[in-house]
C-alpha cells in the first residue's frame, strides 16, 4: 500500500473527503517526525512506538574493493510494534 492508497482507505473508513484525509495523514507524519527530531518518542498504544536509536561508529567493507571503510555514528529512527499490531498480523 502506498501513500495515495492509504489516503483513500482513511477517507473511506472515516467517511471524509480525500483532501482532508491527505492533510490529516501529512499532519501525523509531520508531528511524528518533529517529535523524533526533538528526541522524543511517540507511543501509540496497541499500534507501536516510534523512537530514535543511536548507532555506534563501526568499520565496514567496500563490497567492490574489499577495502575497510569507517562508518560514522548516526541516529536512526526505529519502530517497535505493539501487542495489538502483532496480534492482528498473526
Amino acid at each position: 500500500m502506498n501513500k495515495s492508497e492509504l489516503i483513500d482507505a482513511i477517507a473511506a473508513s472515516a467517511d471524509i473527503p480525500k483532501a482532508v484525509a491527505g492533510r490529516a495523514l501529512d499532519a501525523v507524519i509531520d508531528t511524528v517526525t518533529g517529535a523524533l527530531q526533538s528526541g522524543d518518542t511517540v507511543v501509540l498504544v496497541g499500534f507501536g512506538t516510534f523512537a530514535v536509536k543511536e548507532r555506534a561508529a563501526r568499520t565496514g567493507r567496500n563490497p567492490q574493493t574489499g577495502k575497510a571503510i569507517k562508518i560514522n555514528a548516526a541516529k536512526v529512527p526505529s519502530f517497535k510494534p505493539g501487542k495489538g499490531l502483532k496480534d492482528a498480523v498473526n
